[in-house]
């Protein structure tokens, strides 16, 4: 699909801006075209924190989007809310690790990926957010590994050396786990 539209949802301080602004510039790094609208919540670290990102090889006309074709959800208020919105046919990536029931839809793919676990196994419970990162680029091909990786290493100055290190490991973790191999397929009617 050469058309993405995401939300990455969750509470402020999981990196959901973050995690949709690497999104949006490694698409920029393979040559299409994409954008990146921010939404806070009232509180910003604790509050509600979502971000759209599309990502095309046309010309995006609008960051606006209604209905989603994936969605990365980081809790369970983010997942029920852009989950009810996912397009038919749609990708629901969920934290398995703080959400314990899913949203019951027989129309979309849904991922349950223990991001916690898996960030921690790489060195910081901080890196959930890559690890759905890594899961997400393994799931939908929307953007290379590579093109990801030279963001992150473009954003993470050499101070912050450490912090690449994990969320590198983190996203490889998640794309190369059996985690996103186990998913819920579709039911056909």
């Amino acid at each position: 699909m050469a058309y993405h539209a995401i939300i990455i949802a969750g509470f402020g301080g999981q990196g959901i801006m973050l995690t949709g602004q690497i999104i949006a510039a490694a698409a920029v790094i393979e040559g299409k075209n994409s954008t990146w609208l921010p939404s806070y919540g009232p509180e910003m670290r604790g509050g509600t924190a979502n971000c759209t990102v599309i990502v095309d090889e046309k010309p995006i006309t609008s960051p606006v989007v209604d209905h989603p074709t994936e969605v990365i959800a980081m809790n369970f208020p983010s997942m029920m809310k852009f989950g009810a919105k996912l397009r038919s046919g749609g990708l629901l990536l969920v934290n398995s690790s703080v959400v314990e029931q899913i949203i019951e839809r027989n129309d979309i793919e849904t991922i349950e990926i223990p991001a916690n676990e898996i960030a921690e196994e790489a060195g910081s419970v901080k890196a959930a957010n890559m690890v759905m990162l890594g899961a997400f680029l393994e799931l939908t091909r929307t953007v290379s590994f590579e093109a990801v990786e030279e963001v992150l290493r473009e954003k993470l100055s050499k101070t912050k050396e450490d912090l690449l290190k994990i969320d590198l490991i983190a996203i490889k973790r998640a794309g190369n786990s059996s985690v996103v191999c186990t998913t819920n397929p579709l039911d056909n009617p």
